[in-house]
């Protein structure tokens, strides 16, 4: 299982927010990229980008940081909020994400997302599946779509997707631990699914409990900010991963 660091950006900024609270923000770095490098200096070699700005604003703002990043540091980047139409879509690419995350856009223009994913390929796009009481979340999670996050998962998988990234928006941020049984369930009822577990992490244990459900990833984002994961125990978790 890949471990892969979250960094989210408001403003330039390394931020992180509680539940997808805007007004819970708070500022871990003013440098990105910094924190980017830190991450792959403790053999990290994936990164999970979330453009907060550009989720609310419905088209891609923090560019220039991604552009800095990928050009930066080695890492291979997964880029999410914003992404609303195909120059989102190529500018994010054209700035060095590796993969790019599609969340409240498959919710509303799914036939657009579905021609996407025939142009790039189901290896370069990932469904994003934010959850809110089991619903679909959209538009930096301050929009509820009612619709139910299995049967959104499954519909996609069987047009073509194969990787998803499943936020339970009530852990995130929480330090309470993942959503196992969720993530357990979308297991067992999604076929070939290569799920990507988000929200809740707090300590290896959970990494570990993640791991042992069959999740091929899992983001962790503010257990690091605040020091309840440390980078070492990342980087021998990478070393005994090789």
């Amino acid at each position: 299982m890949i471990i892969i660091p979250a960094i989210d950006i408001i403003d330039g900024q390394c931020v992180r927010l509680t539940k997808g609270v805007y007004d819970t923000k708070t500022v871990y770095s003013d440098s990105p990229v910094e924190v980017a490098k830190r991450f792959e200096g403790a053999g990290l070699t994936h990164l999970h980008v979330v453009d907060l700005d550009g989720a609310r604003a419905k088209h891609i703002v923090n560019a220039k940081v991604l552009e800095a990043i990928a050009t930066q540091t080695a890492l291979q980047v997964d880029f999410g909020g914003g992404i609303k139409s195909e120059r989102d879509l190529q500018t994010a690419f054209d700035c060095g994400a590796t993969q790019v995350t599609l969340g409240s856009i498959a919710v509303v223009e799914p036939q657009l997302v579905l021609k996407w994913l025939d142009q790039y390929g189901a290896d370069q796009l990932i469904l994003g599946a934010d959850a809110k009481n089991r619903r679909i979340a959209t538009h930096g999670w301050e929009q509820d779509s009612g619709l139910d996050v299995l049967e959104f998962i499954q519909d996609f998988t069987k047009k073509g997707f194969t990787n998803v990234l499943c936020t339970d928006v009530a852990k995130d941020g929480m330090l309470e631990g993942p959503s196992l049984e969720l993530y357990r369930e979308l297991l067992n009822e999604v076929e070939g699914l290569s799920l990507i577990a988000s929200g809740g992490v707090s300590t290896m244990d959970d990494l570990y409990a993640c791991r042992e459900l069959g999740c091929s990833a899992a983001v962790v984002g503010k257990a690091i900010y605040e020091g309840k994961i440390g980078l070492e125990e990342l980087e021998t978790y990478q070393l005994n991963q090789n």
